[in-house]
C-alpha cells in the first residue's frame, strides 16, 4: 500500500547543489516514488500539489521541506532512515567554539578565505553576495533568478572593489587548481577560460585535456553577463585578472552571440590584452565549439584535436526518423541545434534557435526537435539533469515507443557534481532502443581524470550501442547525417 510523508525541519538549511544530491539518493532508494528535500520557498510548496502531495501549512523560507512518497511503509521509513543518515554525515559539532558563522562576513574573518560560492534562492542572495564583496571576497553566484537589476549592482561593486562576480546562474569553474560546482579535472596549465557558458566551458575542457592542454583557470560569468543590460561586466574584468595572471599565457573567452554592441566591446578589450587572446562567439555562421578549440590549441603552437570518437556499428533493424535531441546542457543543445539545422531545417525546441520553431508546452512537435532539460522552466524544483536523469529517461523511452523517431542524440556530462555513473542509467535504455531500431548518439562531455571514468563510460556506451563522441558537433553532425540518410 503506498505510503507518504511530508514534513518541515524548521530552522536547518542547506545549499541547493546539497539538497539536489540528497533528493536524488533518497529517489534512487528502492521502492522510493517520489523525493523533494528542498528549502521551503514558495516555488517548491508549490511543487508538492504537482507530485501527488498534501500542502503543508506553516511553513517558512528558512524551513527544510522534505516529502517522500513509496510504495509501502516499509520503504518509506527506510528512506526516512536514509535521509537522516545523509543529515548527520553532514552535522558540525556541538562545541560553540567550533560552529558554523551565522554570516558570510564572519565566516570569512574565521577562514581567510578569499572565495565565497553562494546557491541559495534567487531573492535571498543579493544581501550574502554584497557581504561577501565587502570583505573583499570574489563571489561565485550558483543561484538563479537573481534580478537583472541586482546583477548590474553586484557588479559594479565587484568592479569598484577589483574582485569578481560569477554568476548569478554560473555553475562551473576552476580556481586555484579546485573545481567549483559543475567542474571537470583538469591539469594545471597554461590557458585561462572565461565563458558565459558551464557546459561549453566543460566542452572546451574536455578537447583541451584530450589534447594534452591544461588550464590556469576556469572563469563562468554567467549566461546573462554578455547581455546589453549587464554590458559584460564581469567578462571584462575576467580577462583584465588572467590578463594580470603569471600562469596564463592566452586568454580564452566563449559565449553565445551578444549584441554587437557589446562584443565589439569585448573583442576590443581582448585585443588591448598584453597576453594573446582567443574570442569565440557561437551561433550560425560561426565557429562550434570544437573549431574553437583548434584555435586555441593553434594559438599555443599545437596541431589541430581529432577528437576521440567511440562508434558503435548502425541497429540492423534501423528505422530512420527524426532527431530528437535530449540535453542536460543549454549551450551543448544550442550548438547541436546550430550544426544540424542548415542539414535537417528547422529544429523545433524549448530553446530555439528562431521563435518560429518553439515547442509548444507539451514539449512535443513532428519533425526533429531538440530539448533543454536543464531549462530553469524544467528545473523548478527538481535537481539538475545533470545530477537526475529521470526527466530525460522518461522521454527517451517515450521516443523509442514513438515510431517517427529514428535517432536520438544527447549529452553525458562527467566530472564533479554530475551523476556518479550515468552510464549505469543510460547503457540499458542504449539497449532497448538500438533492439526496437534506433540509432543513438552520445556527446560525451569529460575528461581523463573525471572521476566517473571517460574511457570506461565510452565503452559501456558503445557496447550497449550507442555511437560516443567527444565532440558535441561531430555527434550533432553524426545524428543529423543519419537522419537525412534514411529521409
Amino acid at each position: 500500500m503506498a505510503s507518504s510523508s511530508v514534513a518541515l525541519r524548521h530552522g536547518l538549511y542547506r545549499d541547493s547543489v546539497t539538497l539536489m544530491q540528497i533528493s536524488r539518493t533518497v529517489g534512487e532508494l528502492a521502492g522510493v516514488t517520489a523525493s523533494l528535500v528542498a528549502m521551503a520557498t514558495p516555488l517548491n510548496l508549490d511543487l508538492l500539489p504537482r507530485l501527488g502531495f498534501e500542502p503543508v501549512p506553516g511553513a517558512g523560507s528558512d524551513d527544510l521541506l522534505v516529502a517522500i512518497g513509496a510504495d509501502d511503509d516499509a520503504s518509506l521509513a527506510a528512506a526516512l532512515a536514509r535521509l537522516d543518515e545523509l543529515f548527520a554525515a553532514r552535522e558540525v559539532t556541538t562545541d560553540a567554539a567550533a560552529q558554523p558563522a551565522r554570516t558570510t562576513r564572519t565566516a570569512l574573518a574565521r577562514s581567510g578565505a578569499n572565495l565565497v560560492v553562494i546557491s541559495l534562492p534567487g531573492p535571498n542572495a543579493l544581501v550574502e553576495s554584497m557581504d561577501a564583496l565587502h570583505a573583499g571576497a570574489d563571489v561565485m553566484l550558483f543561484s538563479d533568478n537573481v534580478s537583472v537589476e541586482q546583477e548590474v549592482a553586484l557588479k559594479e561593486e565587484a568592479h569598484r572593489r577589483g574582485l569578481l562576480v560569477m554568476g548569478p546562474d554560473c555553475g562551473t569553474a576552476i580556481v586555484g587548481g579546485v573545481g567549483l560546482c559543475f567542474a571537470n579535472v583538469m591539469r594545471p596549465g597554461e590557458v585561462g577560460l572565461v565563458a558565459a557558458s558551464g557546459t561549453g566551458a566543460q566542452q572546451v575542457c574536455a578537447l583541451l585535456d584530450a589534447a594534452g592542454v591544461g588550464v590556469s583557470a576556469v572563469l563562468g560569468t554567467g549566461g546573462r553577463d554578455l547581455s546589453r543590460a549587464v554590458g559584460a561586466r564581469s567578462s571584462l574584468d575576467a580577462m583584465a585578472m588572467l590578463d594580470k595572471h603569471e600562469g596564463t599565457s592566452l586568454v580564452v573567452m566563449i559565449s553565445k552571440p551578444p549584441p554587437a554592441d557589446v562584443a565589439e566591446r569585448v573583442a576590443a578589450a581582448a585585443g588591448a590584452l598584453t597576453t594573446p587572446s582567443v574570442v569565440g562567439f557561437l551561433g550560425r555562421g560561426r565557429d562550434d565549439l570544437t573549431a574553437l578549440t583548434d584555435k586555441v590549441l593553434a594559438a599555443l603552437g599545437r596541431p589541430a584535436l581529432h577528437p576521440p570518437e567511440w562508434i558503435a556499428p548502425l541497429p540492423a533493424n534501423f528505422r530512420g526518423g527524426a532527431v530528437r535531441g535530449l540535453y542536460s546542457g543549454g549551450t551543448l543543445c544550442d550548438e547541436a541545434m546550430v550544426v544540424t539545422c542548415d542539414l535537417l531545417g528547422p529544429i523545433h525546441s524549448n530553446i530555439p534557435l528562431d521563435p518560429s520553431w518553439a515547442l509548444p508546452a507539451s514539449l512535443t512537435a513532428p519533425g526533429h526537435l531538440m530539448i533543454d532539460f536543464g531549462d530553469d522552466q524544467l528545473t523548478q524544483g527538481r535537481p539538475h539533469p545533470m545530477i537526475d536523469w529521470t526527466l530525460r529517461m522518461e522521454r527517451f523511452e517515450a521516443e523509442v515507443a514513438d515510431p517517427t523517431c529514428g535517432v536520438l542524440l544527447l549529452d553525458v556530462v562527467l566530472g564533479y557534481g554530475s551523476h556518479r555513473a550515468p552510464a549505469g542509467v543510460l547503457a540499458p535504455q542504449v539497449r532497448v532502443a538500438t533492439e526496437n531500431g534506433v540509432a543513438v548518439v552520445v556527446s560525451l562531455i569529460g575528461t581523463s581524470g573525471d572521476p566517473q571514468g571517460l574511457d570506461s563510460t565510452a565503452l559501456e556506451l558503445q557496447a550497449a550501442g550507442a555511437s560516443v563522441y567527444l565532440s558535441n558537433a561531430a555527434a550533432a553532425r553524426a545524428a543529423a547525417e543519419l537522419a537525412k540518410g534514411s529521409a
